[in-house]
């Protein structure tokens, strides 16, 4: 749901600012979400089995849940019969955000209905913006570190200790590399 939600905001991103980056990220995203959310049905059917005698129940979670899958899954259906570029940019983005709509209700399936499944896994008292704000901490911490290591690549700083390297140049390959000759 996370990345399903992230192509909302590239949808979003896209229809307001415009920029192909956004367009391929959403498509990125869309796909990533399908698999994820697939793969999720595809093991509570295989864990359903023994723990209720059935391997699919129309119970209102798994329906939202299968319902989510197969409005993405359009989605990406209706960017193969667009041909133009712009128009497949528009109408995916548009139809994005109306199939995140389902996001919202199949997370909040868990405290809406009281069906076959358990209730919630976490106690009422955690905010669901714990995890969200950890993440956010790790990653406050790991771009910097990720910018400082970029920074000392492209200044020629030695590779860290196990990294392979290519191999050196002798005199003539790096004359030859720079004439563009091969050696």
């Amino acid at each position: 749901m996370l990345v399903l939600t992230f192509a909302f905001g590239c949808a979003l991103a896209y229809l307001l600012r415009g920029g192909w980056e956004w367009e391929t990220r959403l498509e990125a995203a869309i796909e990533a979400g399908i698999v994820l959310s697939a793969l999720l049905c595809a093991q509570g059917a295989i864990w359903a089995k023994p723990t209720w005698g059935v391997w699919w129940d129309w119970d209102p979670r798994l329906t939202t849940t299968a319902v989510m899958v197969f409005a993405f899954l359009g989605i990406l259906a209706l960017r193969q019969f667009v041909d133009d570029p712009v128009k497949r940019a528009v109408w995916s983005s548009v139809a994005v955000i109306i199939a995140y709509v389902d996001v919202p209700i199949v997370y909040f399936s868990v405290k809406w209905w009281n069906t076959l499944h358990q209730g919630l896994s976490t106690p009422e008292t955690v905010s669901g913006g714990v995890p969200l704000a950890a993440a956010h901490q790790c990653l406050r911490g790991a771009v910097p570190r990720l910018r400082d290591d970029r920074a000392a690549d492209a200044a020629g700083a030695p590779a860290p200790p196990g990294e392979l390297l290519p191999p050196p140049l002798s005199a003539s390959g790096i004359k030859a590399a720079h004439l563009g000759v091969a050696r």
